[in-house]
């Protein structure tokens, strides 16, 4: 936690001296020493009712699952105040009506007499602190954002907008906190920028969460702040979004991509939110290449596809035709075809293929019982049939347990099964899905993967129920042998202890949890919202992924149509609505708040050559650098002359596949640099990155991942 002192917060330059005036800054220090005062208070409280938690006993059942709530919320408040302090806060605004200003906060904080002394930034009465306009002042007489560093302020901005504003109480100046922030060095995480969000991105970061919501803007319009700040105020103001209810999944292009925006969401106070990439949804996605061939990749990144999995499944789930007589101890009994085909609808709708098999096997039982005189024992019955060989292999043939794998695999083998479960391809399509090694997965195939598995199951289901049943059946039969010593212990026999013998108490003292079950899939949902960056590469086979995985439709989507390395002809709505969206917001980010005017002024003819109506983002600072140009003989003579120029910031090397990395120097292809931010770009050989869309998609966005400064070399 940054430092609580009585010195002066501010600690700011010479040559912004005239802002250290007490008029000025007094009314701050004031607050801030009462704010020091409640975070030491609150620090203390929180620590003391941690350790309570953690030293008590932890309970079964849903005691232990409202204790381990408690601690991970009072854990993720303690890292939140002892990873800040003082710089909780993030600047003020004082309304036009002569009230006390109001301090806007990263979290809210009283103090014991129950005064605001922060507001929490997601709370409407934060909004005009991001959302005031010259045009639109929300009724504020001013506003000030605080710069900090190390823990103190370095600068501070004011606004006003009305003339009783001024008087006295306001430094202004050339919005240096705000224009200094863009031009600040970067590191190897993205920080949260809370301290100057802009108007166009708070709007879309408090926009409801109801259907989706498109974020459509150009490079360094802020679209991964929007989205990632977005998540934040859905989980604080949505009461349907909750980690109990639901939570949020956060989907991004790449790991590179994870790894640097892995610090913003609990900066924010945010904690549980699943983060992953299309591939971390499917186990195989790890190591899976992507597609060699363009026309099979093109085949297999069809929603139809994808939806042909249901066709394959149905496949293995027809009834019996013939009857059969089953003999067991007590009578032979006879089970129809309309038997058959009865156990087949007992499973419910949504049931998967491979769980929905015990259901059948309970409802055979069910039925073939039902034909025995009354006093045959239904346990013993049931085990009776689990050895009726004819039975269950009738039952083997009819319902299967499947493997995703296999049915997937058997797609790219069996080209009759293809034809059966697509017939809408080609012949010659069909041909060309095939392949030597059907299991030899790619990216491609992902989807159809994933499909499979969330229609079948865990195929091992049937054998964990069966195994968890029997260790809840033992440890029942444990626990009644102790409860038959006790009640004998019992010296009259009657009273509370008799009461242990009760089927619901006796099932209370059994801890389930801890019996054999299977490891929970934390990625497979549902979940009550999905975002989802770099959007406009997903194909439509992969978005029925993330749709199989928020049923409430619930997305925020966020994508630039001009980086679509493959091209992306259609609008949003056109696009979206195709794949099952179809309630559709889009909100444009036309202000381009990362890359340098100088830097912009070279990629964007790259991209209008290829893409002329290319949604460009205007520029609104420049960095005073222009590109420069070079052999890629001077590679690493341009990267040591910037290393020892600058302590801070971080470089990339774009399009340099044999570079070896080092401190402060990333090398990177362009497909994984989309979504990061470098104070220098390199680019090397950028007309390798080949013709087309793709091309000039890649060089565009390598172009445009610098914040300062960017140099081109060629060969």
């Amino acid at each position: 936690m940054a430092a609580l002192t009585t010195t002066s917060v501010f600690d700011l330059p010479g040559n912004l001296s005239a802002k250290a005036a007490p008029a000025l800054i007094a009314a701050d220090e004031q607050h801030f020493a009462a704010v020091s005062e409640s975070l030491e208070r609150s620090v203390a409280e929180l620590s003391e009712q941690l350790d309570a938690h953690l030293t008590s006993p932890g309970g079964v059942g849903r005691a232990a699952m409202e204790r381990d709530v408690q601690v991970r919320r009072l854990t993720g408040r303690l890292r939140t105040l002892r990873r800040f302090g003082l710089d909780l806060c993030l600047g003020r605004i004082v309304t036009a009506d002569g009230a006390e200003p109001v301090y806007i906060g990263r979290l809210g904080l009283t103090d014991p007499s129950g005064r605001r002394l922060l507001v929490d930034w997601r709370s409407p009465a934060a909004e005009p602190f991001f959302a005031a306009t010259h045009a639109e002042p929300m009724g504020l007489a001013s506003r000030r954002r605080y710069r900090w560093s190390g823990g103190r302020i370095g600068d501070y901005w004011d606004e006003v907008f009305t003339a009783e504003g001024l008087q006295g109480h306001a430094a202004l100046d050339d919005q240096s906190a705000f224009l200094a922030s863009l031009g600040g060095s970067r590191s190897s995480r993205m920080r949260d920028v809370l301290g100057t969000l802009q108007s166009d991105q708070d709007a879309v970061i408090r926009a409801g969460s109801r259907g989706a919501l498109v974020v459509d803007g150009g490079p360094g319009t802020g679209k991964t702040v929007v989205a990632l700040h977005r998540t934040a105020h859905l989980l604080y103001s949505d009461p349907r979004l909750g980690h109990r209810k639901g939570g949020v999944l956060f989907v991004g292009p790449h790991q590179p991509y994870l790894a640097y925006v892995a610090d913003v969401l609990p900066s924010l106070g945010e904690e549980g939110v699943r983060t992953c990439t299309v591939r971390d949804l499917v186990a195989e996605g790890a190591g899976a290449p992507e597609e060699s061939d363009p026309e099979v990749a093109r085949l297999k990144s069809s929603a139809q596809l994808v939806r042909a999995i249901e066709t394959a499944v149905r496949f293995y789930e027809d009834p019996p035709t013939e009857p059969m007589t089953v003999t067991t101890p007590w009578s032979d009994v006879r089970l129809t075809a309309d038997d058959w085909a009865e156990a087949f609808r007992a499973p419910g709708p949504g049931t998967p293929h491979n769980e929905a098999r015990d259901v059948i096997w309970d409802e055979l039982v069910t039925l073939l019982l039902d034909q025995q005189d009354e006093g045959v024992p239904p346990e013993q019955f049931r085990r009776v049939l689990r050895q009726d060989r004819e039975l269950v292999q009738a039952l083997n043939r009819a319902w299967p347990l499947l493997e995703p794998a296999d049915l997937v695999g058997d797609l790219w083998s069996v080209p009759a099964y293809l034809r059966l479960c697509a017939p809408w391809l080609e012949r010659t399509d069909v041909r060309r899905l095939q392949r030597a090694a059907p299991q030899a997965w790619t990216v491609s195939d992902l989807p159809l993967l994933d499909a499979a598995r969330q229609r079948l199951g865990d195929p091992q289901a049937s054998r964990l129920r069966r195994r968890h049943e029997a260790a809840v059946a033992a440890e029942r039969e444990r626990m009644a042998g102790v409860i038959e010593n006790v009640v004998a212990a019992d010296a009259d026999g009657e009273g509370a202890v008799t009461m242990l013998r009760g089927r619901d108490l006796q099932d209370s003292l059994i801890d389930e949890s801890a019996l054999p079950g299977a490891e929970p899939d934390l990625l497979a949902g549902p979940f009550a919202h999905v975002v989802v960056d770099e959007a406009q590469e997903l194909t439509d086979a992969e978005w029925q992924m993330l749709l199989l995985r928020c049923p409430s439709r619930s997305f925020t989507i966020v994508g630039d149509r001009a980086q679509a390395r493959h091209g992306f002809m259609e609008s949003w709505q056109e696009r979206l609505e195709r794949v099952g969206l179809d309630r559709v917001e889009v909100a444009s980010l036309s202000v381009n708040y990362r890359t340098p005017q100088e830097v912009m002024a070279v990629a964007e003819p790259a991209i209008r050559e290829a893409l002329p109506d290319a949604n460009v983002p205007t520029s609104v600072r420049g960095s005073g650098v222009p590109v420069t140009y070079g052999a890629v003989a001077e590679l690493g003579s341009v990267l040591d002359a910037w290393l020892a120029e600058h302590a801070e910031g971080v470089a990339c090397v774009i399009g340099a596949p044999g570079f070896a990395e080092r401190p402060r120097v990333r090398s990177l292809t362009p497909g994984l640099s989309k979504g990061l931010e470098f104070d220098l770009v390199v680019l090397v050989d950028p007309e390798s990155f080949g013709t087309g869309i793709e091309g000039a998609v890649d060089r565009y966005v390598a172009m445009t991942r610098a914040t300062q400064r960017l140099v081109v070399l060629r060969s």
